[in-house]
């Protein structure tokens, strides 16, 4: 992330696409954007779905799952889901990259939470089966520019683009 944010400052990225807003007193000369937010869906392998569908959210005690890191916001925010619902399940991975965590889950190490606007498109990529939606976990995203009001094109249009179609 720190990365990508320095690469934004030295105008070598026009934006930065992001699950969290830019930190306060970061020292990066940028400024996050709401995009939108979306509830989060838990999804599993055909034979975990099976497994876990019934009596889902309950199922997921002691059930294997693959989450992102401890300082993510979504990780944050299924905890306290997990904790208010009295579920403890089986913490079988921890990922940064989510494509990888998704990958895990593919081949039935363990369910995990990816966001329910495009709950079609991952159950396309990763052969994965919805198991049920967690309305009270919401991911947000942003984009991070370095102009306070944006005004480069492409970030304009995908911007747009992303609040109208994605998240509307």
């Amino acid at each position: 992330h720190d990365q990508l944010l320095a690469a934004l400052s030295v105008h070598e990225l026009d934006m930065v696409l992001s699950d969290a807003p830019l930190p306060a007193g970061s020292g990066f000369r940028a400024y996050s954007h709401l995009l939108g937010e979306c509830s989060m869906t838990v999804f599993g392998s055909a034979e975990l779905a099976r497994r876990y569908r019934r009596s889902f959210p309950q199922s997921l005690n002691g059930a294997p799952l693959l989450v992102p890191l401890a300082n993510s916001p979504l990780r944050r925010s299924l905890g306290f889901w997990l904790e208010d619902a009295g579920i403890q399940p089986k913490i079988v991975g921890e990922f940064e990259d989510s494509a990888l965590l998704k990958t895990f889950g593919r081949q039935g190490v363990g369910l995990f939470v990816a966001p329910s606007i495009i709950a079609r498109e991952i159950e396309a990529m990763y052969q994965v089966k919805s198991i049920g939606p967690i309305a009270n976990v919401t991911e947000r995203f942003y984009v991070i520019s370095p102009e306070r009001r944006i005004k480069h094109p492409g970030v304009v249009a995908i911007t747009q683009a992303a609040r109208q179609d994605l998240f509307s």
